[in-house]
């Protein structure tokens, strides 16, 4: 159980550190470019969407891997959420969070089943 516990965690810490360096990223080529702000939020989808599937792939192994994904995608929105909304002051809970949970324990659980069925070179 323990070893579930720490696969979950860091998966969500890999999943918050990946959307970080996402979003710092394209905020320097927002200002480089002045890309218009209608384009920030499907990035950021885009891109919350792709650190899930990586945190998954890089922690998650063994079995379960549908449970452990599905848990870790859920938490790692729920924890990339109130990170942003904090940086940017504007915490507001909406339908959108809804839909953003069930995107991230799609695309937790996708990436926990891919995972758990990588054979390790080892």
């Amino acid at each position: 159980m323990r070893d579930i516990i720490f696969q979950i965690l860091k998966s969500v810490l890999a999943a918050v550190l990946i959307s970080l360096v996402f979003v710092l990223i394209f905020t320097v080529i927002i200002q480089m470019f002045s890309l218009p702000l209608t384009v920030v939020k499907p990035v950021n989808q885009v891109f919350k969407i792709v650190a899930v599937l990586g945190g998954g792939l890089i922690f998650i192994r063994g079995e379960k891997g549908l449970l452990k994904g599905l848990v870790y995608g859920i938490i790692a929105v729920i924890i990339t959420y109130l990170l942003f909304g904090l940086i940017s002051m504007s915490l507001a809970v909406s339908w959108k969070m809804i839909i953003e949970l069930f995107v991230g324990a799609i695309a937790g659980a996708l990436s926990g089943i891919i995972a758990v069925n990588i054979k390790k070179n080892a």
